[in-house]
């Protein structure tokens, strides 16, 4: 297993650390900082580091909301690539009848409640997958040559 040197010992980042692949431009407003959540059909039982992975595809009618066209005003929509690094601290639903949590939550959803997010300064090409998923080691180390301070 390989040692970051920032790290006390190995430490396999399959314990640690997940992937999330989430659509553009909705990824660009979760590393802009504005949304804090993220919406999915079913509750996560992961909490702790996420690599924040901008899926292939653009979810274009999002781009005309202006929630997220004033977040994204000139910044680039990476595709298919790792731009950020954010933590799961918790997932909820919100209770029926209860306005939602924030602006960006969807009524139905559980909301992944995301803190302590740190973009990319360049973008990492990577695959990603549905559901939390396990990165490796590589693209871990190239994550952590951006972000040294990112700890277990």
């Amino acid at each position: 297993m390989a040692s970051t040197g920032r790290l006390h010992g190995p430490v396999h980042p399959g314990t640690w650390i997940r992937g999330i692949t989430v659509k553009q431009p909705h990824a660009e407003c979760i590393v802009a900082g504005a949304k804090t959540i993220e919406n999915r059909p079913r509750p996560w039982s992961w909490r702790g580091w996420l690599l924040l992975h901008a899926g292939q595809s653009i979810d274009r009618p999002a781009l005309r909301l202006p929630l997220v066209a004033r977040t994204i005003r000139g910044r680039e929509l990476a595709t298919g690539a790792v731009i950020g690094v954010a933590r799961l601290t918790g997932c909820h639903q919100d209770p029926a009848g209860s306005p939602p949590c924030t602006p960006w939550a969807e009524s139905g959803a559980w909301h992944l409640e995301l803190a302590d997010v740190h973009a990319l300064t360049l973008p990492i090409s990577a695959r990603g997958q549905l559901g939390p998923w396990k990165p490796t080691e590589e693209l871990v180390a190239q994550v952590l040559q951006q972000v040294p301070d990112l700890r277990p």
